[in-house]
């Protein structure tokens, strides 16, 4: 399983419902500590953030992309 940091997560372009993606949530800013999740809303409106597209996870945590996880859906049975 890859990850793609390369400012994927910096485009609203590249992030949709059903991406597993690592976020920073915000309680975690100072740390950088990653969290793993499946996109269930996008929250940013704007095309671009240079500090991530804020999403919103299915499990209900708001957080902005730091890297997409390549190979893997949020979908049951993929």
């Amino acid at each position: 399983m890859n990850t793609e940091t390369d400012g994927a997560g910096t485009r609203r372009e590249n992030i949709r419902p059903g991406l597993v993606v690592d976020v920073i949530l915000k309680k975690d800013q100072s740390t950088g500590k990653l969290t793993r999740g499946v996109v269930r809303d996008i929250l940013t409106s704007s095309p671009v953030h240079p500090r991530g597209i804020k999403v919103r996870l299915k499990n209900g945590q708001v957080g902005r992309v730091k890297a997409i996880v390549k190979g893997q859906s949020g979908k049951s049975g993929t």
